[in-house]
């Protein structure tokens, strides 16, 4: 038997392959199993000091997300002899990864595409796992979806509760239980206050960057020392009548050498910038997203993050792009940013220090699986990548169990 902690993309396609190769699961998810319509209502609350961006509910971050598909393609994993192509292959395919069909790509979307590619910036739409027949154009990826239109790691759990895994949701892990350097179980606690042992000599944390940061920690592992967050700012235009806030998210990608950029819409540049007599159709923006130094720790009682001035520079290279893109697709006079924001924490327990190529800690029988394991920020969406290596975990669970 095994237990997963947290149900995000680490967790839930760990669920899903262990549980079809007829192997006991036991999920355990802090949040609750909700609609994905209802997902915005399960943002967790404000980190001090961070614009963090977390959800705690069946299905995780995946749920909020934009649906974004994208390959690694640097070289943090090759000296430690990780090869993700096979796994990459096996996911594209399983979730029908594509660039949108021309139907939905809006008209600030292919501005984008045009005015970049104009820039000599070879631009190119988003691969996602959105299901365009469901899709109805809405702009509100980052909400949840009103109609089930994306793939989201509720669904992999789900599926895994249909081949026989168990899913406990609204109960938090509290505590890892370790004897003679072996997991033995694991303390939960339910909303009611009531504590409970749930046993098992194999579990795997995937219960997001912090979550397993703490929970390391009390038991001697020192995670948590290093801390990156993929920061990002999303700048925008004035262009009247753009209706860019209704089209599907992030559609288009063009990657710098130290700055992705985006097509995206973001409600703050209203809240933050009181853009007077604008309306939100008359906004088109992008998003600026680096690979940010792992500076930073989380410890029982803090999330620090510092940004350097590396990481600076790369967000001020990557807003003068956005805004020559801007420029050259007709911007109208007003330009407003967003304050940095960050929504893929990660590196709190990165391969080469706390685990191994494997993600095994020194625990026996101790793994983790999510964006806790990311040597360095990827600086691009991290969905597939987490579910590149966790599919790859299982391979090895399934192996070494069977």
């Amino acid at each position: 038997m095994a237990i997963i902690i947290g149900s995000g993309a680490g967790g839930a396609i760990l669920a899903l392959e262990l549980s079809k190769a007829n192997i006991p699961v036991t999920i355990i998810e802090k949040g609750p199993l909700v609609e994905s319509k209802d997902a915005f209502n399960y943002y967790d609350k404000p980190v001090k000091g961070m614009d963090l961006l977390t959800t705690t509910c069946v299905g995780g971050n995946t749920i909020v997300s934009a649906g974004n598909a994208v390959r690694y393609t640097g070289d943090m994993f090759e000296k430690f002899g990780i090869d993700l192509t096979c796994e990459y292959d096996e996911l594209e395919k399983e979730l029908n990864v594509h660039q949108l069909d021309d139907s939905h790509i809006g008209k600030g979307t292919q501005l984008f595409l045009d005015s970049a590619e104009e820039l000599g910036l070879n631009p190119i739409k988003m691969p996602k796992f959105i299901y365009e027949d469901k899709c109805i154009q809405c702009g509100k990826c980052a909400y949840g979806c009103p109609n089930d239109a994306k793939w989201t790691a509720a669904d992999f759990t789900k599926e895994a509760v249909k081949n026989g895994a168990k899913l406990i949701s609204d109960r938090e892990v509290t505590n890892l239980i370790v004897k003679d350097n072996k997991i033995k179980a694991v303390e939960t606690c339910t909303k009611e206050g009531k504590l409970e042992i749930i046993g098992d000599d194999l579990v795997i944390l995937a219960s997001g960057a912090v979550s397993d940061a703490r929970l390391l920690q009390k038991i001697g592992i020192p995670a948590g020392e290093n801390f990156s967050t993929d920061p990002f700012v999303t700048v925008a235009c004035v262009k009247k009548g753009i209706g860019f806030n209704k089209e599907v998210t992030m559609a288009g990608l063009v990657k710098g050498d130290h700055f992705v950029l985006s097509p995206h819409y973001s409600t703050k540049y209203l809240d933050d910038c009181a853009v007077d007599g604008i309306n939100p159709e008359d906004l088109m923006g992008i998003m600026v997203k680096i690979p940010d130094e792992s500076l930073g720790y989380v410890n029982e009682n803090e999330i620090v993050k510092i940004n350097s001035i590396r990481d600076v520079q790369y967000i001020a290279e990557g807003v003068a792009t956005a805004g020559a893109i801007l420029q050259n697709a007709g911007a109208e006079s007003i330009f407003v940013s967003t304050v940095l924001r960050s929504a893929h924490p990660g590196s709190t327990a990165p391969i080469g220090r706390i685990v191994d190529k494997n993600l095994k800690t020194g625990v026996d029988g101790l793994y983790v699986s999510d964006g806790s394991v990311l040597p360095e920020a990827p600086g691009i969406p991290p969905i597939l990548t987490i579910l590149a290596l966790s599919k790859r975990l299982s391979k090895h669970l399934i192996e070494n169990l069977s």
